[in-house]
């Protein structure tokens, strides 16, 4: 008599693909600046001077020989929905959530954590703080 094989849900060419480690990754970081202007009156990055810290940490990065493939991709995105903490920046694939007020902010960012991979801990997000 011929079984039928067992199905595994948790099992499937899907998952399977998930647990193979990926190929080199094209940027070793990237790091996402939230830009997004509310006009609605509700806080936003855009309001916090967003952009003069992603000015700053794009050309740090390229000072310092950071930016390319295999090193780090300096991003814009839309509402990270971490409003209250605004503004913010992620570093992934370590999924580090920053927060900063100037330009030794974002330096210190490139320095410890984009360069030479250092979270900067007074910089964190508090992981509770969303919108």
């Amino acid at each position: 008599m011929n079984e039928m094989p067992s199905q595994n849900p948790s099992h499937s060419p899907a998952s399977e693909a998930l647990s193979t480690p990926p190929a080199k990754a094209y940027y070793a970081r990237h790091i996402f600046f939230c830009l997004n202007d509310r006009k609605n009156g509700e806080e936003s990055c855009a309001q916090h001077r967003a952009q003069e810290g992603f000015d700053r940490c794009k050309t740090q990065v390229k000072a310092a020989g950071l930016a390319g493939p295999g090193k780090v991709r300096v991003n814009k995105a839309g509402c990270l929905d971490r409003c209250a903490a605004g503004p913010v920046a992620v570093v992934y694939p370590e999924a580090v959530w920053y927060t900063y007020v100037d330009a030794s902010d974002i330096d210190e960012i490139v320095e410890s954590h984009l360069k030479n991979g250092q979270v900067v801990e007074r910089l964190l997000v508090p992981s509770h703080t969303g919108r």
